[in-house]
């Protein structure tokens, strides 16, 4: 099992963190890729260098998207590779993960169209604009779609996301 986390600079350091250490306790290779090779920085100061460069991504590498909470997304979505990356997944029925503002991704991605989802409050209106159904849940796996609200939520995320990379058929959903 692999996992691709997408970050930049901006990224909510609890949402990277705890699911990243999570899926290396589960022994999932784990990779974090962003689209400029620096040093990150998080939004409260803690920093983390990435492991590979958006470019590089090849998706068939990889069983889990994990896009993390923060104002990351929000540079994240900007950028093309992100973009296709995200929509790849999706497409291909693998696992993908969102916390807090990780849905921005799938939003840009043109994804979202009937899914049922949570998200930080603060982006609900757009999840529906872009054709999501929105709920003020903590956590909502909606096929391939594991969502979660924030950090509050993070203990339930991680039990569900281990839950989902241990079942027989987590590479594929759809």
């Amino acid at each position: 099992m692999k996992a691709l986390i997408l970050v930049a600079d901006g990224f909510e350091e609890l949402s990277l963190f705890l699911p990243w250490y999570r899926l290396k306790e589960e022994g999932v290779d784990v990779t974090l890729a962003t689209p400029l090779m620096h040093g990150l920085v998080g939004l409260h100061g803690y920093k983390i260098e990435a492991d590979l460069p958006l470019r590089e991504v090849n998706t068939d590498d990889y069983d889990l998207l994990l896009l993390p909470d923060g104002t990351a997304p929000e540079r994240i979505r900007l950028r093309n590779e992100a973009v296709d990356v995200t929509r790849t997944f999706v497409e291909s029925g693998r696992w993908v993960a969102a916390i807090g503002h990780g849905p921005q991704v799938l939003i840009s991605a043109g994804t979202l169209d009937g899914k049922t989802l949570t998200c930080s409050p603060g982006i609900r209106d757009d999840v529906r604009a872009a054709g999501g159904v929105y709920r003020d849940d903590s956590t909502i796996l909606d096929g391939g779609l594991l969502t979660c609200r924030g950090a509050d939520d993070l203990p339930e995320f991680c039990r569900r996301m281990v839950a989902l990379i241990k079942s027989p058929s987590s590479a594929r959903v759809g």
